[in-house]
């Protein structure tokens, strides 16, 4: 079954010009943008994106830090998205992330970690509605999904 999730390329990420290189390992792996906007997220926004860590010795410092510069903020589909984007994001810390993966190959910070991915289906939903209108989201079939997930429709 198809599911949508959320990928915030953080203010790290598009500071060090990184965008391009996420987007494209998500693109060579096959997955549909459905929707994205470059933005930079107020603090309420950024509250309500981690809320399941308010209280958290970290959480101030997470919000001040993911609302002090331009994000692009994008919603990608495909069967299994969530889990994949999630592997391919690679460990929380760059400096604890697996080769070849966005945060191991780019990453050494304890804090700075580049990428924003839903965790489950209930998260990408809420986190969606946050940023995108349902009439933001974009549903098209992608010309090579045949070939992509090896279906003969």
């Amino acid at each position: 079954m198809t599911e949508r999730t959320l990928v915030i390329i953080k203010p790290d990420g598009i500071q060090r010009h990184l965008a391009g290189e996420i987007i494209g390992r998500f693109e060579k792996k096959g997955f549909k943008l459905a929707a994205a906007k470059f933005m930079q997220i107020s603090e309420e926004p950024v509250r309500q994106l981690y809320d399941v860590h308010q209280g958290k010795p970290f959480f101030e410092g997470l919000v001040k830090f993911l609302s002090s510069a331009p994000v692009l903020v994008m919603v990608w589909e495909a069967e299994g998205v969530i889990d994949m984007i999630r592997k391919m994001m690679g460990a929380t810390f760059g400096c604890d992330a697996e080769a070849g993966t966005i945060r191991g190959d780019f990453g050494a910070s304890k804090g700075c970690n580049l990428v924003h991915g839903s965790d489950s289906a209930e998260s990408a939903e809420k986190e969606i509605k946050l940023f995108f209108r349902s009439d933001e989201i974009v549903d098209y079939k992608l010309t090579d999904a045949d070939w992509l997930y090896g279906t003969n429709d």
